[in-house]
């Protein structure tokens, strides 16, 4: 149906299959195939059977959901080497649902009024929706709207930013703030890590889009905390990739927040935001972690709190003509060794979805994982391009990509002293 690596996302209205939007590949579906995409969908609930996704002869996959018995979401994906994951697609249909709520609220969603008034509200959705599904996150070891983790920065100075962050997000009349540094969090207020990480991981996300302004006011909802009642999202530019954000009531009013409280609290700090600047640059670990030469990129996830870092090696790997010898390469091998363990061995800590008409959400686990006795903990993969290692943990989630000189049998050392490594450094 489409061309390799492109992904559609089409939504409709869920009692009569109305299309609201169609975003994603520039090469649109016909309408008869989407009107035939819903109507084997409907066919299917009038039968009494839930149909979730299906994957055709040459490897292009579909994906289904309904939200609030009010919209389906449609996903399409291309075939190919790059075709998109499963996992990638459901996660896609639910961040778009976050996305729609996040600017529009759930009241507006849920109860349709006017279809071609819908249609024009969402438009305001686009920018949003347009970056869930470019590569370039990706491409950056931007992974939180697959994992479902915030995308963290772990600075060298925490406690000067962070007593910085409570005290500007006190005198803002707020208990929730943060402080975004290249797209990632470095510090945030303990009622912002108490959001649901899907909603800290889009707030995140829409501060990145409005990063073309010094200062804003942008009401939102919180998709899980508050679907219906509105908050303003105050964000503003402390340096050029550095933005303090809080959530707040009626007041206090953006100039008030600009004017007087933004210079007094971040001035005595900007040498310490420079260097945090500089850092991101690099990586978002700590220059006192000093990872193995043979490690080339890395992804851990905090399973207790859902926060997660990645890490890429610019060091050239030791085997000639390295299949992955850039960046873009590993982050892209990472996020597929990311999707093939998360669907096989390790179980994630998903809040459990509230929005979805039907049948609770299935799982994406294989087979045979069902079967276990116990619940895997390590896992490894060997290709032709690097060696893949996952290590579970009660608190811990590490994805490893090594270069090929590393011996099999030794990558779950390797595992364990990276993860050593980086917790004693951090305490992440």
């Amino acid at each position: 149906m489409l061309q390799a690596e492109t992904v559609q996302l089409l939504c409709l209205t869920a009692a009569s299959g109305v299309p609201l939007f169609s975003r994603g590949s520039s090469k649109h579906l016909p309408f008869s195939v989407i009107g035939s995409l819903n109507g084997v969908h409907m066919f299917g609930a009038g039968q009494g059977a839930l149909l979730s996704s299906c994957e055709t002869e040459k490897g292009s996959r579909v994906v289904w959901r309904v939200f609030q018995d009010s919209l389906m979401l449609i996903a399409v994906s291309g075939s190919g080497e790059n075709a998109v994951s499963e996992l990638h697609l459901r996660h896609l249909l639910e961040n778009t649902w976050n996305c729609m709520v996040l600017v529009l609220g759930q009241d507006e969603l849920a109860n349709i009024r006017n279809v071609e008034r819908l249609k024009r509200d969402l438009r305001s959705c686009y920018q949003l929706i347009d970056r869930l599904l470019e590569r370039k996150g990706e491409d950056q070891g931007f992974m939180g709207h697959l994992t479902r983790c915030a995308d963290c920065l772990l600075p060298s100075q925490p406690g000067i930013l962070q007593q910085a962050l409570d005290a500007f997000t006190q005198a803002s009349d707020s208990e929730f703030g943060c402080l975004i540094i290249r797209g990632r969090l470095a510090v945030a207020t303990d009622k912002w890590w108490r959001l649901a990480p899907q909603e800290v991981v889009l707030l995140s996300t829409l501060v990145n889009l409005l990063s073309g302004v010094t200062s804003c006011d942008y009401p939102v909802f919180l998709p899980q905390g508050s679907p219906t009642v509105a908050h303003r999202l105050l964000s503003f530019q402390l340096l050029p990739g550095v933005f303090v954000c809080v959530l707040c009531g009626p007041s206090p009013s953006l100039h008030r927040v600009e004017s007087e409280l933004v210079g007094s609290f971040w001035t005595p700090v900007v040498e310490t935001l420079r260097s945090c600047l500089d850092q991101a640059e690099r990586s978002p670990l700590p220059p006192t972690v000093n990872l193995r030469w043979d490690v080339q990129a890395l992804l851990l996830i905090n399973r207790e709190n859902r926060r997660s870092v990645t890490a890429c090696s610019h060091s050239r790997s030791s085997s000639e003509s390295s299949p992955l010898a850039s960046p873009a390469q590993r982050w892209e091998m990472l996020l597929h060794f990311y999707t093939f363990a998360a669907t096989r061995y390790f179980t994630t800590e998903e809040a459990p979805t509230t929005n979805t008409s039907g049948a609770a959400h299935e799982t994406l686990h294989e087979e045979f994982s069902g079967r276990f006795t116990h619940q895997p903990v390590q896992c490894y993969l060997v290709t032709d391009e690097c060696k893949c290692y996952g290590l579970q943990t009660p608190q811990h989630q590490l994805y490893l990509l090594t270069d090929l000189s590393v011996p099999t049998f030794s990558l779950r050392s390797v595992a364990t002293q990276t993860l050593s490594t980086i917790t004693a450094a951090t305490g992440f």
